[in-house]
C-alpha cells in the first residue's frame, strides 16, 4: 500500500486552470500596452490612434486648477491705464491767505464796553488765516502747473504736493478770472517731473468716457468715472455769468477739492479742467475745455494779461413771439421790436456800449454783417475780436434800423 497518492486532475479542471492563467497573462500585457503611448516612426502620435486615460485614474480638475501656474494675468482696464499715464502728474495745491476781520460793532458801543470791559476789545481777532485746497497737474517738466484761478485766488502761500509725496513751494505766475485759469510755477531743482499729455477737446463727443482725477474733500489721488453728458454748456446756463466759457458737462463725480484737476479721456489725455459744481445738482460737474487752456496758458506763465474785449451790455435772446407777448401787456416797461435777435436789457455805465449810444430796449441783429440770435453767439463774436477794434452793430430801435459802431475795450478796465 502506497503512503502517498498523487492527485491527478481531471481534464475539465485542467482546462479551467489553463484558461485562468492565460486570461491573467493577456490582461497584464494589455495594461502595459495602454500605459505606453503609441508613437509613430517619426516620433509623432499616429493620426488614427487616440489615447484615452482610464476614468479611474483621471486627475482631480480642482487640484489641477490649484496647482496650475498658468492663470490668466489681470490686465486691468482702460481706466487703470489712463490713471497710470497721468496720475503721477496730478498734484494737490494747498493755499493760505490772511484776511482782516472787522470788530463787532457791539464792541464799539459804550454800553457793552462798560459791562464787558475794555480788555475784550483786544481779544477780538483782527486777522485770520484761511486755508484752501484744490488740484492741478504738471504740463511741463520745468514745473508749470495748470489749475483754476479760484483755487489760488489771493493766496499768500501756495504749496504743491506731488503724487509721490514730495512738496514744493509754488509761485502764482498768472491768473485769469474770466476763464478761471491759473498757472503756478514750482522750483524743480533739476528734477525730472512727470507731465500730463494734453488732448483735443474739440474731438470730444457726447457719450465718451470721462475720468476725473484730483483730491476731492481732502482725499488725495481719487479717481471717478463717468461719461461726457453734453458739450458747449454756456457759463450763463451753469450759473456763473461772469465767466466766458462753454463747459464740458460730465456725470463723473466732481467735488470740492477736484477743482483744477484733469478730466481725462479713455486714452489718458487731458480734455478738460474740473472747475464747477452746482449746489442744486446731483451727479453733474463741469470742466473747462483744454483747448481754451492751451490757447492762453503761455501768456499766464509769462505773467501777461489775457485779452477779453467787451461792450458793456446785459442781454437776453428775443423772438417775435416773446416780443408780441411783451407788447400785449399794458404794464410792459417798454415796447420792443417783434424780431429775432439779442435784446439789450441794461447798458453798463462808462462802457463802450454807453459811449456808442446803445440803449436799453435795442435789439442787436447783426455784428459786422453776421446775424446774431443768442447772447452766447454775440459774446463769442466780441471775445474773438481785438481790444480797440470797432465792431459795427446793426440794431432795431422801435421801427428804425440803425448801424452803431462800438469800439471794444478790455474787460478788466471797467
Amino acid at each position: 500500500m502506497r503512503l502517498f497518492k498523487f492527485f491527478r486532475p481531471t481534464p475539465r479542471i485542467g482546462d479551467r486552470w489553463f484558461a485562468v492563467i492565460l486570461g491573467m497573462t493577456i490582461a497584464l500585457s494589455a495594461s502595459v500596452i495602454n500605459a505606453a503611448p503609441a508613437v509613430a516612426a517619426d516620433g509623432q502620435n499616429p493620426p488614427n490612434l487616440q489615447l484615452q486615460s482610464s476614468p479611474a485614474t483621471a486627475a482631480n480638475p480642482q487640484l489641477l486648477a490649484l496647482r496650475s501656474p498658468e492663470l490668466p494675468a489681470d490686465t486691468g482696464s482702460f481706466v487703470t491705464a489712463a490713471v497710470d499715464r497721468v496720475g503721477p502728474a496730478v498734484v494737490r495745491i494747498d493755499t493760505e491767505r490772511t484776511v482782516s476781520r472787522n470788530l463787532d460793532p457791539l464792541m464799539e458801543d459804550p454800553f457793552f464796553r462798560r459791562f464787558l470791559g475794555e480788555d475784550l476789545r483786544s481779544l477780538t481777532p483782527r486777522q485770520e488765516r484761511l486755508r484752501g485746497q484744490g488740484s492741478g497737474f504738471i504740463i511741463d517738466k520745468s514745473g508749470i502747473v495748470l489749475t483754476n484761478a479760484h483755487v489760488v485766488d489771493k493766496a499768500d502761500r501756495v504749496t504743491v504736493t506731488l503724487n509721490d509725496g514730495r512738496t514744493f513751494p509754488g509761485e502764482v505766475q498768472g491768473t485769469d478770472e474770466v476763464t478761471d485759469l491759473a498757472v503756478v510755477k514750482i522750483n524743480t531743482k533739476q528734477l525730472n517731473l512727470p507731465t500730463a499729455t494734453l488732448g483735443d477737446s474739440d474731438a470730444v463727443k457726447v457719450g465718451d468716457w470721462a475720468i476725473a482725477v484730483g483730491n476731492p474733500l481732502g482725499f488725495d489721488n481719487t479717481v471717478t468715472l463717468g461719461i461726457i453728458s453734453t458739450l458747449k454748456r454756456s457759463s450763463a446756463a451753469v450759473g456763473i455769468p461772469d465767466k466766458r466759457l462753454d463747459f464740458i458737462q460730465t456725470d463723473a463725480a466732481i467735488n470740492p477739492g477736484n477743482s483744477g484737476g484733469p478730466l481725462l479721456n479713455s486714452r489718458g489725455e487731458v480734455i478738460g479742467i474740473n472747475t464747477a459744481i452746482r449746489a442744486d445738482a446731483m451727479g453733474i460737474g463741469f470742466a473747462i475745455p483744454i483747448d481754451k487752456a492751451k490757447a492762453i496758458y503761455a501768456q499766464l506763465a509769462k505773467g501777461e494779461q489775457v485779452s477779453h474785449p467787451f461792450l458793456g451790455i446785459q442781454m437776453i435772446a428775443l423772438t417775435p413771439e416773446m416780443a408780441r407777448e411783451n407788447n400785449s401787456d399794458p404794464n410792459a416797461p417798454l415796447i420792443v421790436p417783434e424780431v429775432q435777435g439779442v435784446l439789450v436789457m441794461r447798458v453798463v455805465p462808462n462802457t463802450p456800449a454807453e459811449e456808442a449810444g446803445i440803449r436799453k430796449g435795442d435789439v442787436i441783429v447783426q455784428i459786422d454783417g453776421e446775424g446774431v440770435t443768442e447772447p452766447e453767439q454775440l459774446q463769442n463774436l466780441v471775445e474773438n475780436s481785438q481790444i480797440g477794434q470797432i465792431l459795427k452793430l446793426k440794431v432795431r430801435r422801435g421801427a428804425q434800423i440803425k448801424e452803431v459802431p462800438v469800439q471794444t475795450a478790455q474787460l478788466r478796465d471797467f
